[in-house]
């Protein structure tokens, strides 16, 4: 006998959207597993992680806060994605969009924040975004792969990152060390109530609404899908790949140069190093395990900001924080494996039947 595999010819709708909650459930399942092997209650860890993401009103908030930049860098991935634009880019996106956001902070520091803020807000999605074409032009024009080009521009922003904040950024009066000035109050996003939630919350919800509503409704949104799903007939169809491919990819590096924008404004009040702890990485499981969806891509960066936030938690009881990654990556592994096998069906055959249909 031999297993012979064969993709499917059609793919449930149940199951496409029951995969993702199948690799989550399955994720945490692991583990356990592995929590249990290296001396560890599973049940007690989670629950630590559980009571630190959503026990109280400070755990809600501290998730919210940290789903803000997951939520905006997944948003937009998804859209790249959507068009099989692998933009492995997004933590790279994110710090330009952090520095364009300082520069006019820096720049401006007299300024209402009625000026700082949009200003800031449009410098962090442009820089962002002009940092994604960076790797959609050559893909477009000259058909250079963008997952190798995105992935290594997300050092060379890093790379900018240190030498401004080690170099003509640098504080004076930081003690030597490398960060900038703190930004006057006027250049703070506003937070919501007294919690350290801050309306960096709002521009996501107003992108993801956009995004849905632009995706379904909109000749473009229809250009995006067709050229996602069927090349051949985009291109058949008389589709301009080349502009679609800038303009998915602008928008996608804005998005995460917003998110970028939001933390240095709103949390950390400067550009420093750890502004991302790999937001901009996590988003691509975020994306996958959202399906893609503005909205479920949405609920999903919640989960995430818990599993981040639950995972500080799960420190104080000797949890290490890798355990966190650990649980991240085995949610994509999960996804993919689901996603192969809606795909293909597992027959087993005899070995001359086998061979004679190769």
């Amino acid at each position: 006998m031999r297993i012979k595999v064969s993709k499917r010819e059609t793919i449930s709708p149940t199951y496409r959207y029951l995969s993702p909650v199948i690799a989550v459930v399955l994720a945490l399942l692991f583990g356990m597993v592995v929590l249990y092997i290296t001396g560890f209650n599973p049940f007690t860890v989670y629950r630590a992680m559980w009571h630190g993401a959503f026990g109280s009103l400070y755990g809600l908030s501290e998730t919210m806060v940290k789903a803000i930049p997951l939520m905006l860098c997944a948003l937009g991935v998804g859209l790249a994605f959507r068009m099989l634009m692998w933009n492995i880019g997004a933590e790279g996106q994110l710090y330009m969009g952090a520095i364009g956001a300082t520069w006019v902070a820096l720049t401006l520091p007299d300024s209402s924040a009625y000026i700082l803020i949009p200003l800031m807000i449009v410098a962090g999605m442009v820089l962002g975004g002009l940092w994604a074409l960076l790797s959609a032009i050559p893909r477009a024009f000259l058909g250079v792969n963008e997952i190798i080009t995105s992935l290594m521009l997300n050092h060379v922003a890093i790379s900018i990152m240190e030498y401004l904040i080690h170099g003509p950024w640098k504080d004076p009066h930081g003690f030597g060390f490398p960060l900038t000035p703190v930004f006057s109050s006027a250049a703070r996003l506003p937070t919501i109530g007294d919690s350290r939630v801050h309306y960096g919350l709002v521009l996501a919800f107003v992108a993801a609404i956009i995004l849905f509503f632009v995706l379904k409704k909109t000749k473009w949104g229809y250009e995006v899908r067709v050229i996602g799903e069927s090349p051949a007939v985009a291109r058949y169809a008389g589709m301009n790949m080349a502009r679609n491919i800038i303009i998915v990819m602008f928008i996608s590096g804005a998005l995460a140069g917003l998110a970028g924008m939001t933390e240095v404004s709103a949390i950390a009040g400067r550009l420093q190093r750890g502004l991302s702890p790999g937001y901009g990485y996590s988003a691509i499981i975020i994306a996958w395990l959202g399906k893609l969806n503005p909205v479920t891509i949405i609920v999903v960066s919640i989960l995430f900001g818990a599993l981040l936030v639950g995972g500080f938690s799960a420190q104080f009881i000797g949890v290490p924080a890798a355990s966190v990654n650990m649980l991240q990556g085995s949610m994509l592994f999960f996804l993919l494996a689901a996603e192969f096998l809606g795909r293909y069906q597992f027959q087993l055959v005899p070995k001359k039947e086998a061979q004679s249909n190769e």
